[in-house]
């Protein structure tokens, strides 16, 4: 089973080394495990509340997603978009700020941080708190229910907007959640309930002045700049005064940590050992020098390469976009019906025409046709009994084994790819069906989308019209697939 991992990117900077170290490069490696369906995101709703500079908005989410990209993020693999582009997510804040607490938002750290600030300049309580500061859990919450997401790794100062999201999510369950079964035919509830991941190997690199690396403290080692401005950066970081041939004390210096954090065991093990045996500082800057701009001089030349193609990282973050909408769209239409904003009429289903041509479609239109007779009769037949239930059929053709799968109404949604013999194409049908599956509904443009599982395409529907009718048919096969499981 796949588990689903969230994370966002606050774009209000620039990334430094130790964003790098303590965040961007595991959770790069962890999006490349087979068993997890990762979601990454630029925050950049949330910089509005730290920052009212749009040139400083605009350039960083430049370069968060291109450091993003540089140091390795597959697109294809996992789902990177920006948080603006998926109105679903301030529509669904709305909905959970209806259920949100006052009493919980005034629990939250940094509006409590806020006030606190306040008191001691014996100010108002809230001068300055804008409603941003004071409501954004619900707007991370917002970020993580939309999803579902089962896991989101977090520092442990954010441990707390985590259970934020968890007491928000169970009390719109405990709420809605008779409605929500009513209106979608689950036994499930609306929402997952995340849990928070701590990663207590990650490390947490000192800046140049020995304190935590933070833009904060104006103690930051440039990530991608100049080869020159690394080693100059290195070159300021603060040691103690022992001579060359003076032994050193690997432990409480900066140097080494930062060193650890990029070697290998055997490196580390012969830097610690030549630091107790008096390297000079100087020395031993030069070694992290060329230690870190061996690893980091691949990304940073792609890193420029797409700071100067700003049109494809926006083509990317939009077909990321697509992508993460053809979860978010159906599933905050269900949410609008289950708290009462659905239409006031709910119109019978309605199979929607092929848009498809093949000798497969117009079989199908022909024996629908009322000119027909005999063959009309058996199709009506057949068209009564596929109303009752959405079907999954197999066959062979001349490059392999396949499945289509069909809607309750006879409607063809999915032709899968060609399997080289009937077990690999039982093995994915069975997958697919399994109740713990978690398929994912990839756009390929504004007709088509695809079936992704365990990273792979497995089949692609036919083409339809434009956008919202594919998206109403990505809806339709989700409900065939919730019929095909029971």
């Amino acid at each position: 089973m796949n588990t689903r991992v969230l994370t966002g990117i606050t774009t209000s900077g620039t990334p430094h080394l130790g964003n790098y170290v303590g965040a961007i490069r595991p959770a790069i490696a962890a999006s490349r495990r087979a068993n997890v369906d990762a979601f990454f995101f630029l925050a950049d709703y949330h910089a509005l509340i730290k920052c009212d500079d749009p040139a400083r908005i605009v350039r960083s989410r430049l370069e968060i997603a291109a450091t993003w990209l540089a140091c390795g993020l597959d697109p294809q693999r996992v789902t990177f978009y920006r948080q603006s582009d998926i109105p679903e997510i301030p529509e669904l804040t709305w909905l959970l700020t209806c259920v949100a607490s006052k009493g919980l938002m005034n629990r939250a750290h940094a509006y409590k941080a806020a006030v606190d600030a306040n008191a001691a300049r014996g100010e108002d309580a809230d001068a300055g708190i804008n409603l941003g500061l004071y409501s954004y859990p619900v707007l991370m919450a917002a970020d993580i229910l939309l999803f579902n997401a089962q896991q989101v790794p977090v520092g442990r100062d954010q441990v707390q907007h985590i259970e934020m999201t968890r007491d928000i999510g169970l009390r719109f369950n405990h709420l809605y959640g008779a409605a929500w079964r009513q209106v979608s035919g689950r036994d499930d509830d609306p929402f997952v309930l995340p849990e928070a991941v701590l990663e207590e190997r990650v490390a947490m690199l000192p800046g140049l002045d020995g304190r935590k690396m933070s833009k904060s403290y104006d103690n930051t080692i440039p990530l991608f700049g100049p080869a020159k401005e690394l080693k100059d950066a290195i070159a300021r970081i603060v040691t103690d005064s022992r001579a060359p041939g003076e032994a050193k004390d690997p432990d409480s210096s900066s140097l080494f940590a930062i060193y650890r954090a990029f070697a290998n065991e055997n490196e580390t093990l012969g830097f610690h050992n030549a630091l107790l045996h008096g390297m000079a500082w100087g020395e031993a800057k030069q070694k992290l020098f060329a230690l870190i701009d061996v690893e980091l001089s691949p990304a940073r030349e792609k890193y420029h390469t797409l700071m100067s193609r700003p049109d494809e990282i926006e083509e990317t973050l939009r077909a990321g976009a697509a992508k993460a909408r053809m979860l978010a769209t159906p599933f905050v239409m269900r949410l609008r019906e289950t708290v009462g904003l659905g239409a006031l009429v709910s119109p019978a289903p309605q199979p929607l025409p092929h848009r498809g041509g093949g000798a497969q479609n117009q079989a199908r239109q022909v024996s629908t046709s009322p000119l027909v007779g005999e063959v009309e009769t058996r199709s009506a037949a057949e068209e009564g009994r596929s109303r009752k239930r959405a079907r999954i059929a197999s066959f062979r053709d001349g490059e392999g084994f396949r499945f289509r799968i069909f809607a309750a109404d006879g409607e063809e949604l999915l032709l899968s790819r060609a399997f080289d013999d009937p077990k690999a194409a039982g093995d994915c049908m069975r997958a697919l069906l399994a109740l713990d599956a978690v398929p994912v509904m990839e756009s390929l443009d504004d007709t088509r989308y695809a079936l992704v599982m365990g990273g792979e395409r497995v089949a692609v529907s036919p083409a339809y019209a434009d956008a919202p009718s594919r998206d109403a048919a990505i809806e339709k096969l989700r409900w065939a697939l919730d019929s095909l499981q029971d």
